[in-house]
């Protein structure tokens, strides 16, 4: 496995929920709500992990069913333990779904696509299995601009560390963009694309809460932390608190921005 590829990996739990799970339902929350669908459609939730989307999907929209697909079975089988209503979930490649073709009203992919090999293959996916009219939308974070936490992080950690900017998120993955998204949309022949910005504040309690969901090797920013030296470490805490815009509480308020991308399948 690369070491880019190594770094990769997400786990159910704790330290998922605190590093990125957190703000994850926050973006589904404002992603739902961008526009509005009609009562009793069929969702098809690619790569949907512990269920955050899945989850807001079946609260929010009155749908017939979801159903929530990843790969990750520990992360499937947390989604099955919290999940309430008219859903279900499988283990399944985003790759190579378990369904036939036209046969959902909309498929949603949140913080997905970029971990994908191919992401062109995981929209195509989705765009074969809803119907004509139907909808394909999906989520990434803004990793060059946006993810405030992460920018700072990996400016941080290349200051000290000119190796780790290849593992940088914002350089790694660049269909994470208006332009890109735009492309992988209108070449799975789908239609009517719209890109839209959506900012969630990530507000912190303190540098702990902020520093400690990186100790849990959690996503590729993590699994480097976890992979220092202990006064590697400690160097690149220093130098990221220093680079946070701490309140007189103590407190760190900083924003979190998101891409989405909506079509319709002609």
């Amino acid at each position: 496995m690369s070491e880019q590829r190594r770094f990769d990996v997400w786990q159910a739990g704790p330290g998922y929920e605190r590093y990125m799970g957190r703000w994850s339902r926050k973006v589904a929350e404002r992603f739902t709500g961008l526009e509005g669908h009609a009562d009793g459609l069929r969702w098809l939730d690619v790569g949907c992990g512990t269920g955050a989307l899945s989850a807001v999907l079946t609260a929010r929209c009155r749908p017939a069913v979801v159903l929530g697909c990843d790969r990750s079975a520990e992360l499937v089988a947390t989604a099955r333990e919290t999940a309430h209503g008219p859903v279900g979930f499988a283990v399944a490649d985003a790759r190579a779904l378990p369904v036939r073709d036209g046969s959902w009203d909309v498929a949603v992919s949140g913080l997905t696509l970029n971990f994908l090999p191919e992401p062109a293959e995981g929209v195509a996916e989705m765009a074969r299995a809803v119907r004509p009219g139907g909808q394909v939308a999906a989520y990434v974070w803004d990793y060059a601009e946006g993810m405030e936490l992460l920018r700072r992080f990996w400016d941080a950690a290349a200051a000290l560390d000119p190796a780790a900017a290849e593992l940088d998120e914002g350089r790694r993955f660049p269909m994470c963009r208006p332009d890109p998204l735009y492309a992988l949309w209108t070449g799975a022949g789908l239609e009517d694309v719209r890109i839209t910005p959506v900012v969630v504040p990530t507000v912190f309690t303190d540098l702990t809460d902020l520093w400690s969901p990186f100790l849990a090797g959690q996503g590729p920013a993590a699994g480097y932390v976890t992979g220092l030296p202990p006064e590697d470490r400690d160097r690149l805490r220093t130098a990221l608190a220093e680079s946070l815009p701490e309140e007189p509480d103590g407190t760190i308020a900083l924003a979190a921005r998101a891409w989405t991308v909506r079509g319709t399948k002609p």
